[in-house]
């Protein structure tokens, strides 16, 4: 039942109409809450929709913003910051998607709500919202994340009243945000468990398995068999204990038994709805976490909108939570498209980047914001990378290795690495850029992980970039790879034959940094990563990657005849 009521923040107070209920098209209520200032003057509302539960994101007007490794850092307060939104004139509206907290229906997979695309049940929303005597008919949304994916899923529906949209930190291609170059990554199991234990999903009994729901049960059957022959999913516990037991794991089990891509993932892929967006947009992305930057340069090319903006912000690659970073963008963007105030942000240039080390912003009107010259640096002997290529074949420049147990039995992640020279002139890079590596291995398959630093003189260094790929979905799309830029298709596995050198090519996720005089580039290969480190310190916990889980020889070769190197997008 809807009460409105009175909190305080700070020496403000603001108004609440809690327990909104929002009628569906189809029958089923949503559940909303409204924050306001007292009056009762009509105003433009930012609708926040997730299924992270309405009351978890009232801890934004109680709970100082934390940031990473911060132990109260919790990844779903992500609706933004309360306080001020109603301070610049707007009603906040945090809403509970179908199925979760006290909306009611059912949960049925990811980006899909009991048959109900969330698209729909957000035009729904908007509309309803649009025509309350507290809002004045001009409607945006707000909040990062899954928040900013549900603002891509609404706005491809068209609902009239939606203004614009701010996108800030979104997953789109799902598969891409689960698997990454073929590599399952656990972050995204951290929210989908939330009935095991931590916040997440808002859900208790109303969420179903697609896979359960919709797939029959014998292919069911046979896909979980086949999940646990793959000796990595069979080493991690917790994978072989979801297949057995998917229940309050609904979401993780589809993922896990979805591990190539294809339509289960398309008809859920934000990007692939972009092109019906006709609204301004602005994406917003850190630096840190390739994929998603990848995603977010994606949709920003897709989308048809006249007026779209790209922002890419700064290392570390984590927000606060409760979220508050990039509200001054925000409300600059929204001041204009919702208020109808001409503060010329319509008329700044379409893409601006943060450079890492020479810490600079960098404006254009297109992504990369700078031409880019495509640039080798060649793996060498004695752990070197070099502008140069190596003149010697494989008998005198030997090939360098690793082997790698599973973790089950060890816990040291053994890691390559090969360093430049330090550079005696500064060096800008933006964009994507390619590894190809030519390598043996001794079973049919394994994981390569790069990840590429920018080491300074004094030792301390940050990450530049990753890459990942599953070593049998190496296979590329012919039609949409570029050199520096490849692009696998994940949509089947190729086993590896044991002993025959092959050619990976791993795509090297967009990044923009300078390397400064002094600094080194380094890139380190392994087939696992380590569960913490100076960068994975900063993500959320159990931000890794799903380790090989059977014993692998990995036999590098970089020689005149197996060129491995890196290819990266050196400005013009």
């Amino acid at each position: 039942m809807t009460h409105t009521t009175t909190v305080t923040a700070g020496d403000r107070e603001i108004t609440v109409r809690r327990d909104l209920d929002i009628p569906m098209r189809d029958g089923v209520t949503l559940v909303a809450d409204a924050y306001h200032a007292p009056d009762d003057k009509p105003r433009p509302a930012l609708i926040a929709l997730s299924p992270y539960g309405k009351e978890l994101q009232a801890l934004a007007l109680t709970m100082p913003p934390q940031r990473r490794p911060s132990p109260m850092w919790d990844g779903c307060i992500e609706a933004g910051d309360i306080a001020r939104v109603v301070d610049e004139g707007y009603v906040h509206v945090i809403g509970d998607l179908r199925g979760s907290g006290g909306s009611e229906g059912e949960h049925v997979g990811n980006y899909n709500a009991g048959g109900v695309s969330l698209g729909q049940d957000a035009y729904d929303v908007i509309e309803w919202v649009a025509a309350q005597p507290w809002c004045d008919g001009n409607v945006g949304m707000i909040g990062i994340s899954y928040y900013g994916s549900m603002q891509v899923l609404a706005a491809a529906e068209r609902p009239p009243h939606l203004k614009a949209i701010f996108v800030s930190g979104g997953h789109y291609d799902f598969y891409e945000t689960t698997y990454h170059g073929g590599v399952m990554w656990f972050m995204p199991r951290a929210a989908r468990e939330g009935r095991g234990g931590d916040s997440g999903w808002a859900f208790t009994d109303r969420i179903t398995s697609r896979m359960l729901t919709c797939v029959d049960e014998a292919e069911v059957k046979a896909r979980v068999a086949e999940r646990l022959a793959d000796p990595d999913v069979a080493a991690w516990p917790n994978l072989v204990h979801t297949l057995h037991y998917p229940k309050h794991h609904e979401a993780w089990f589809d993922i896990i038994t979805n591990d190539l891509d294809g339509d289960w993932y398309e008809e859920r892929n934000p990007i692939t709805l972009a092109p019906n967006i006709d609204i301004p947009v602005w994406l917003q992305i850190d630096q840190g976490r390739g994929w998603t930057m990848d995603g977010t340069i994606e949709l920003f090319q897709t989308l048809r909108s006249q007026n779209k903006r790209l922002s890419i912000g700064s290392y570390p690659p984590m927000q606060s939570r409760p979220w508050v970073e990039e509200h001054d963008k925000m409300f600059r963007w929204y001041d204009k498209w919702l208020k109808g105030i001409d503060n010329g942000v319509d008329r700044e240039p379409a893409v601006e980047v943060f450079v890492e080390g020479s810490r600079r912003v960098v404006t254009a009107a297109q992504w990369p914001p700078k031409p880019v010259k495509h640039r080798e640096l060649y793996l060498r002997p004695r752990r070197r990378l070099s502008f140069e290529p190596e003149i010697f074949g494989p008998a005198a420049a030997a090939p360098d290795g690793f082997f790698q147990a599973p973790l089950t039995v060890t816990d040291k992640v053994e890691i390559l690495s090969w360093s430049t020279e330090p550079f005696t002139e500064p060096a800008e890079m933006i964009g994507t850029g390619a590894f190809h590596l030519f390598a043996v291995i001794d079973q049919d398959d394994t994981n390569f992980i790069l990840r590429l630093w920018d080491a300074a003189p004094g030792g301390a260094r940050q990450l530049l970039t990753t890459a990942y790929l599953k070593a049998s979905q190496r296979e590329l799309d012919p039609s949409l790879s570029e050199y520096g830029s490849p692009v696998h298709p994940h949509t089947r596995k190729v086993p590896v034959t044991p002993g025959v050198i092959e050619e990976y090519v791993l795509r090297v996720y967009p990044f923009a940094a300078t390397i400064l005089p002094g600094h080194r580039v380094v890139a380190e290969l392994s087939c696992d990563e380590p569960l913490t480190d100076e960068h994975n310190s900063l993500l959320p916990p159990d931000a890794f990657h799903l380790p090989v889980g059977r014993p692998v020889t990995h036999t590098i070769y970089r020689d005149a005849l197996h060129p491995s190197r890196l290819v990266l997008p050196f400005t013009a």
